[in-house]
């Protein structure tokens, strides 16, 4: 039986460990026939994983922390291997003190990496992939509640995620004329490798399940199926638009 994504190449960036969102993402639009090109920020990143993805995985460095290198990031992905169909930005950064801290603490250094890495990098990963992206494409970035509520600890990461949000609606009514569609996942709070550095972390998850409808947490995998649906072309009329995944919680 025929993929949703048979015949699409999309990148993922932002895999880190088997965990990771970016990781069930990736293996739903493997799932569904898609080729994925997957980015790592640097050599250490590539190093860990190699130890899990297919051994002929396309693998590309993007630190996305300067324009320079996303640029030559997609001028490669172009190189090596044509007109892409998508783009999954899963990328958030805020350093230990910054997210630690009580947010009235945040400094100036702390607020403007956190609002690069894990906002604007979404606009400069539109920018660069744009001239690749066939029509109709698709770009999708990961979000989370705490964008539109002060969830305990959340702090700048809140903030960004907010910064975020406005730019996938932006950069939907720019890249519109283009065909290019640009939406975001509100995925629950799962135990990955990002979740980790925020204070009081278990907290955080245990109360992201206690609000779901069944007492479920939603899985990678879980979001990774709504991930392939943003990147086929049954989501040709959905743009600027967050999709919770999150089993209800942002029902409160």
């Amino acid at each position: 039986m025929a993929g949703i994504l048979d015949g699409k190449k999309i990148v993922v960036m932002g895999v880190a460990n088997k965990k990771s969102i970016a990781w069930g993402c990736t293996q739903a639009l493997l799932r569904q026939g898609a080729q994925v090109i997957l980015t790592y920020q640097n050599d250490r990143m590539k190093r860990i994983i190699k130890r899990f993805v297919p051994d002929d995985a396309i693998l590309v460095e993007c630190d996305v922390s300067e324009d320079k290198n996303v640029e030559k990031a997609f001028k490669e992905i172009g190189s090596q291997c044509g007109k892409i169909d998508g783009v999954i930005h899963a990328i958030a950064y805020a350093d230990r003190d910054t997210l630690t801290n009580d947010f009235v603490k945040t400094n100036k250094e702390g607020y403007d990496l956190a609002e690069n890495i894990s906002a604007y990098s979404l606009i400069s990963v539109c920018r660069y992939a744009k001239p690749i992206l066939n029509n109709p494409g698709s770009v999708m970035t990961m979000t989370y509640f705490g964008s539109t509520r002060a969830i305990p600890n959340y702090n700048m990461m809140g903030v960004a995620k907010a910064s975020l949000e406005a730019n996938v609606r932006y950069l939907a009514r720019d890249l519109g004329k283009d065909g290019i569609r640009v939406n975001a996942i509100s995925a629950g709070a799962l135990k990955t490798l990002a979740v980790t550095g925020i204070k009081e972390h278990m907290k955080l998850l245990e109360m992201s399940k206690a609000l779901t409808v069944n007492d479920k947490s939603v899985t990678i995998d879980e979001v990774g199926n709504t991930a392939a649906f943003l990147m086929s072309d049954l989501s040709t009329g959905l743009t600027g638009d967050i999709i919770y995944v999150d089993k209800g919680v942002h029902l409160i």
